[in-house]
């Protein structure tokens, strides 16, 4: 791995763990200070990450951290509501006694964090969760693709926990999933996992009104 592609790295991992937020300004100058390196790798880092989405380069403001418009954030969770819903559908119909095992103690580890009110803690666990579903559907590809677009979501799915009652709402979904996983009925499985990703309605408008810029963003 080359020096601009660790850099990349961290700085993914930053936004998608919640340090830098949508709308932040990414500093060459600072970070160059920061790392301890020359701008060239972080400039190709930088240009790295855009191909991803993750951040946008804007005329005179340079590398920000990416909030998309209202109508493409939407269609992003549309489309990971039905990636979701095709590895639910797939695990159970594909599910094996470990895979059980770890999707057991994720929810286990879902409800020990909600039960405490911890947003942060939740968020962990609940990405743990959905990981061990896209695992569940024993598709390596199908399982690649979840990953990739979670991850491009994720500093919105952190900021959705954040509503009021959204936490146990989402626990509550989870044992719902979980529950038709582990009978088997995969169209119930998929319709569940379906539900509890897509954004819609008053939802959606909630977390529109959380992003930089609020109700603009719309």
């Amino acid at each position: 791995m080359s020096h601009a592609q660790r850099l990349r790295q961290t700085i993914e991992d930053e936004i998608v763990d919640g340090v830098l937020s949508p709308g932040d300004r990414l500093d060459e100058v600072q970070l160059a200070a920061r790392f301890g390196v020359s701008r060239t790798p972080i400039r190709e880092a930088l240009l790295q990450l855009a191909v991803t989405g993750l951040i946008e380069v804007k005329p005179r403001r340079g590398a920000v951290v990416s909030t998309p418009e209202a109508g493409r954030l939407l269609e992003m969770f549309e489309t990971m509501a039905e990636i979701e819903a095709a590895c639910a559908r797939l695990a159970a119909r594909r599910l094996t006694a470990d895979h059980q095992r770890a999707l057991t103690a994720a929810l286990d580890a879902c409800r020990a964090a909600a039960s405490g009110g911890d947003t942060e803690a939740y968020y962990a666990e609940n990405a743990v969760f959905h990981a061990v579903i896209y695992r569940a559907s024993r598709n390596g590809f199908l399982c690649e693709q979840a990953v990739a677009l979670s991850r491009r979501l994720a500093p919105f799915r952190r900021i959705q926990l954040r509503a009021r009652n959204r936490l146990r709402q989402s626990l509550a979904e989870h044992e719902g999933a979980v529950e038709a996983i582990l009978a088997g009925d995969e169209a119930l499985a998929a319709e569940r996992l379906r539900a509890h990703v897509v954004v819609q309605g008053d939802r959606f408008a909630e977390l529109i009104r959380s992003l930089p810029g609020g109700s603009a963003a719309a």
